[in-house]
């Protein structure tokens, strides 16, 4: 870990993409024109071809200069009170993975009994992980300690500081995807079950299990869809107006 982000804090300096980020000592207001039409729908086709990866990654390795990209988009995310509560922990390690795999197979058994015949039978046919197939896992946390005790934005919702992590994680997945690498959300676990396998500290939860590496495939659709466990909902039955129902 102290490797990789030493030696990573030191090529983020000279990072193509740093002459993009703002000057944070400087505070004048900046003009927020739209983008321009390709820079705008490479925006879109981030957000609408993204899709959870489970079988289609390639063993190569990403290479460290791609990886540093995504965590820094990661690390860019918006955060209730500035707390920034993320950490990433990169997993690399054959038996961690294997113990990590155990955790979630061990958890999935659960999950397929919680389901009636037919669906349960579905359920048990589909892949839900990339867990060994990834070159890396990643495990995205929240420190509840973040901030102290009083938090700006925090004081009467506690739980935003676990939605500003959700923020980075969006931000990790649409930079991936820009990046050409897959990413597989697992969350099929028992947290108790990935807080003792991380070591992770009592005031530290983990909010995303992540499989990363290079794919040359992704599904049209999401697969679940494509599977046939969901349909995407119509956004028109989804939006009300000035009160729930309206």
């Amino acid at each position: 870990m102290g490797r990789f982000c030493i030696e990573g804090a030191s090529k983020m300096q000279q990072n193509p993409l740093s002459a993009t980020l703002p000057n944070m000592d400087d505070h004048r207001l900046v003009e927020a024109s739209p983008f321009p039409e390709a820079e705008r729908d490479a925006v879109y086709r981030a957000i609408f071809t993204r899709r959870d990866v489970r079988g289609q990654f390639l063993p190569d390795p990403i290479d460290d200069a791609v990886l540093e990209r995504i965590l820094l988009a990661a690390h860019h995310a918006p955060s209730v009170g500035f707390m920034q509560p993320w950490n990433f922990i990169l997993i690399r390690d054959p038996s961690v993975k294997a113990r990590a795999k155990a955790i979630f197979e061990k958890a999935n058994a659960e999950a397929a009994a919680m389901f009636e015949e037919e669906r349960a039978a579905l359920y048990s046919a589909l892949k839900l992980e990339g867990i060994t197939d990834a070159p890396l896992n990643l495990c995205v946390t929240c420190d509840r300690s973040r901030g102290g005790k009083v938090v700006l934005g925090r004081t009467h919702n506690r739980d935003t500081d676990l939605y500003s992590t959700v923020c980075a994680v969006q931000n990790l997945v649409l930079a991936a995807r820009a990046e050409g690498i897959g990413t597989g959300w697992v969350s099929i676990f028992n947290d108790d079950d990935i807080r003792n396998l991380l070591g992770l500290p009592d005031s530290v939860v983990p909010v995303a299990y992540l499989c990363l590496g290079h794919v040359k495939e992704l599904f049209a659709a999401p697969e679940l869809e494509a599977r046939g466990w969901r349909k995407r909902l119509d956004l028109k039955e989804l939006i009300f107006e000035n009160r729930w129902g309206g």
